[in-house]
């Protein structure tokens, strides 16, 4: 790792004091600090709150400590984690595309070169840096900034500020140097674990993803469950995917899902899965009747949130069916490719109540069992459907208005 010096140093009475140096088993067991068992246990909030701790009791006049970890998130690129003598932690999410603030500025040539950078207040070669959030107003003399490369993927950075007149001394640049590939480690260990639960929360929904991360990953290995099922179509899908550009129906198909899936997130409520232009969700819990409400609510938010929706001038129409049943709930695929899912007759009943839904314009259908556990007073019978599938007729209602 180079370091590249691109101010003129200084020495002060308390910097010539500092040249003395850190020892060599105080820096080791800082080393020792960073891989062990009490850091490894910590969050990102602890590993920067415990090392700029200990940087000064070393007596490295560390007065700002920031750690920028990238990461694989749909909205963020990163999180920034600033540690600052006796105050409160920082924590910055770093969206995509917002990436101007740092841009001509010596943290982003450290990236782009991956070399560490020592750089002064003044105007460098490698441009300004006071701008920044966490650096700014804070009268930092001097900054160290490192590149954290992994072994592949996007590479996070640590920064060291001092306020002291002349920066650091030779021998804390060293110490800080010495430390860097254990915090690299470190800091690589969290970027991999908030990846893999982005990731998962991202493509399989919170509950799941706890399952998998538990363990339950077998093929067949399933639960029963009782819950209150929700699924939400949008109308004329088929026609208007036909008439419209590829990408206008992308963002067509992703502003509606930003009206649905919020509010079944708010509510309690995972969705499973994402079926063309429908929404199959499931509303877990130990009290049936809170279950349904929360359901029912959820719908009649999406519902209110279509009414005043449009995009590019395009309206559109949803119906949702709601029911409650048992449902069994796991792993169904094929060898090593496998998919968490709902299965059972409770959730073919959901799916032909929405096709009802579609039959009769109704916007919002209900089971005789979802009203039940709901205590539903002013729900509406249609009368009994003979749904597909289903010997019985099933009784469903609707609330008017």
């Amino acid at each position: 790792m180079t370091m590249l010096l691109d101010t003129p140093r200084t020495t002060t009475p308390g910097a010539k004091a500092a040249q003395i140096g850190v020892s060599t088993a105080a820096t080791l067991n800082l080393i020792e600090w960073l891989t062990g068992d009490e850091c490894h246990a910590l969050d990102e909030v602890g590993l920067v709150s415990g090392l700029g701790r200990r940087l000064q009791t070393l007596g490295v006049p560390v007065d700002r400590l920031t750690l920028h970890l990238m990461t694989l998130h749909p909205e963020l690129s990163g999180r920034t984690f600033a540690w600052a003598p006796g105050e409160p932690i920082e924590i910055h999410d770093r969206e995509h595309g917002r990436l101007q603030t740092i841009a001509n500025t010596p943290l982003r040539k450290a990236l782009e070169m991956r070399e560490t950078l020592l750089v002064g207040p003044g105007e460098s070669q490698h441009g300004r840096w006071q701008h920044i959030d966490v650096f700014a107003g804070r009268g930092l003399v001097q900054l160290m900034i490192a590149p954290l490369c992994n072994a592949d993927g996007p590479i996070s950075s640590a920064a060291f500020g001092t306020r002291r007149p002349g920066g650091f001394t030779p021998a804390e640049q060293q110490v800080l140097m010495r430390i860097l590939p254990a915090l690299r480690t470190a800091s690589e260990l969290r970027v991999l674990r908030q990846c893999e639960l982005s990731l998962l929360d991202t493509y399989i929904g919170p509950m799941t993803a706890s399952r998998i991360l538990a363990g339950h990953i077998r093929r067949g290995e399933i639960e029963s469950m009782n819950t209150a099922l929700l699924l939400c179509d949008l109308r004329g899908f088929t026609e208007l995917s036909n008439q419209l550009p590829g990408d206008v129906v992308l963002g067509l198909l992703n502003a509606y899902f930003d009206k649905v899936v919020p509010v079944i997130a708010l509510g309690g409520g995972e969705v499973l899965k994402f079926m063309g232009d429908a929404v199959l969700a499931f509303f877990p819990g130990v009290d049936p009747a809170g279950a349904c409400n929360a359901a029912l609510t959820a719908a009649r938010a999406i519902l209110d949130d279509v009414e005043s929706f449009q995009h590019y001038g395009i309206r559109i129409k949803v119906g949702i069916a709601l029911h409650y049943g048992e449902v069994s709930y796991g792993n169904v695929g094929a060898g090593n490719r496998l998919d968490f899912t709902l299965i059972g007759p409770d959730v073919n009943i959901v799916s032909r109540i929405q096709g009802v839904c579609s039959d009769t314009g109704k916007a919002l259908l209900m089971s005789g069992s979802f009203r039940e556990k709901a205590e539903i007073i002013d729900a509406v019978s249609i009368g009994p459907r003979q749904l597909k599938g289903f010997t019985e007729a099933v009784e469903l209602f609707t609330i008017e208005g």
